[in-house]
């Protein structure tokens, strides 16, 4: 519940805050208090007090008593209400660390499919560069080529009509 109540609002997070402390406050108080009634030694104290003093016991004492015993039922309830609250926030923690976890392989994945990827397009770069310099280099001898044959027509007709 501390970890939800911290990623809320700012606004809201601060009472949440505060009611959370009260609340475990209140279930110190009832820990310490259930600890102290419950132990072997308290109990017997408690009933040998109440038989020596069953006589004199008041009906007030009687109350007091019955909403004591009432007031621990409560409290009782209300850890056992906390303690499935925890519960279940936990199993929901479990169940987000593993979502998280599932996510995060599934990023790592896309990551290196990616990095496989760039050095796929960093060959075919390398390989059209290598291709576009060989056609550059192709018209050019081309080029060359035509230009000897002009040359060499010229030649040709200029002897011909020079000699002819």
């Amino acid at each position: 519940m501390d970890l939800e109540a911290r990623s809320l609002q700012p606004g809201v997070k601060a009472s949440l805050l505060a009611k959370l402390r009260e609340y475990k406050a209140d279930l110190n108080k009832l820990k310490k208090e259930f600890k102290r009634i419950s132990s072997p030694n308290a109990h017997d104290e408690l009933l040998e007090s109440g038989i020596a003093d069953m006589h004199s016991v008041s009906a007030e004492q009687r109350d007091r008593l019955s909403m004591s015993v009432e007031r621990l039922n409560q409290s009782s309830e209300r850890i056992k209400e906390s303690r499935r609250t925890v519960l279940e926030t936990e199993e929901l923690g479990i169940s987000i660390l593993e979502d998280l976890h599932q996510q995060r392989q599934t990023l790592l994945h896309a990551h290196n499919k990616l990095y496989d990827v760039d050095s796929a397009i960093d060959k075919s770069k390398k390989v059209l560069t290598t291709m576009s310099r060989r056609i550059t280099k192709n018209k050019w001898i081309v080029i060359s080529i035509i230009v000897a044959l002009v040359l060499a027509i010229i030649l040709i007709l200029y002897y011909k009509i020079s000699h002819g």
